[in-house]
């Protein structure tokens, strides 16, 4: 699917990196056909040292003959960006925006010419350890190729979902700031652990492989998550006075009105750095 394309990054950081580390450890392309550009050298020198892909001061170099172009800067920057590398663009390029609150409209907008060839991607942090979920949305005249192959190049750092933008807010409270809520709930853990008498060590141990765990059954058995917890708690038992005590300090309705909150503050920078 990306075998023998030129991909380029505009951006040298994290995301970047998480991407260009999945897809060679995929063995979906090779470093020959990776170009990143950054204005930071010390970005440039790590990505060039750790992974043999080309790597540029500018942008034009990287844009310039690549077959897939992912947009990988702070949205506030993303306009000038766009403005200086417009005119080396291939026809038909895929180009694909991890910005922020950057919508397809206005990519559409600053790329006339590709309108019908971009994607808004939200990953999330953990692609740099390739368990990450990206939720993608497609311009209406993207073509089942452009669709697959960005698909490839997000699954290289985890899963993929393909949503309407206008559930990009919400994707943003849930899987974006995920991470976040989930490190804190582990670190909970471990105090309660603890607590109770543990070495810390141990106790973080237990807790983040415990989460691990609880996800990955998750997903692959396919069960919903109350039928789960209730294989767990046994009558008159600890994990249902457990389970009791969570209810009482109102877990889950806190970590829904943690999504809300974070799909609200998400719209409203939208709107501050793109007002329509």
């Amino acid at each position: 699917m990306l075998s023998g394309q030129t991909i380029g990054f505009i951006g040298a950081g994290n995301m970047t990196e998480a991407l260009v580390s999945g897809l060679l450890q995929a063995g979906l392309t090779m470093p020959a056909h990776l170009v990143a550009s950054d204005p930071r050298s010390d970005r440039r020198e790590w990505l060039k040292r750790h992974y043999a892909v080309r790597v540029t001061s500018e942008n034009r170099d990287a844009a310039s003959g690549t077959d897939l172009l992912v947009l990988s800067v702070e949205p506030q920057v993303l306009d000038e960006v766009i403005g200086d590398i417009r005119p080396v663009l291939k026809p038909k390029l895929l180009v694909v925006s991890v910005a922020a609150g950057y919508p397809l409209c206005r990519l559409a907008g600053q790329l006339p010419a590709h309108a019908d060839t971009l994607v808004r991607a939200m990953p999330n942090t953990p692609s740099s350890v390739r368990a990450g979920v990206t939720a993608l949305a497609l311009a209406p005249g993207l073509t089942e190729q452009d669709a697959a192959r960005t698909r490839a190049l997000f699954e290289s750092v985890g899963q993929v979902v393909v949503v309407e933008e206008r559930l990009m807010d919400a994707v943003t409270g849930l899987s974006g700031s995920g991470p976040a809520y989930i490190f804190v709930m582990i670190e909970a853990l471990a105090d309660g652990g603890v607590k109770a008498g543990l070495p810390r060590p141990i106790a973080e141990v237990l807790a983040a492989q415990t989460v691990l765990g609880a996800a990955k059954m998750v997903q692959d058995t396919g069960e919903h998550p109350a039928r789960l917890k209730d294989r767990v708690a046994s009558p008159g038992g600890t994990t249902i006075a457990g389970l009791h005590a969570l209810e009482q300090g109102r877990m889950r309705a806190t970590l829904m009105s943690a999504v809300e909150a974070a799909a609200i503050r998400s719209a409203e920078l939208g709107r501050i750095h793109h007002p329509s």
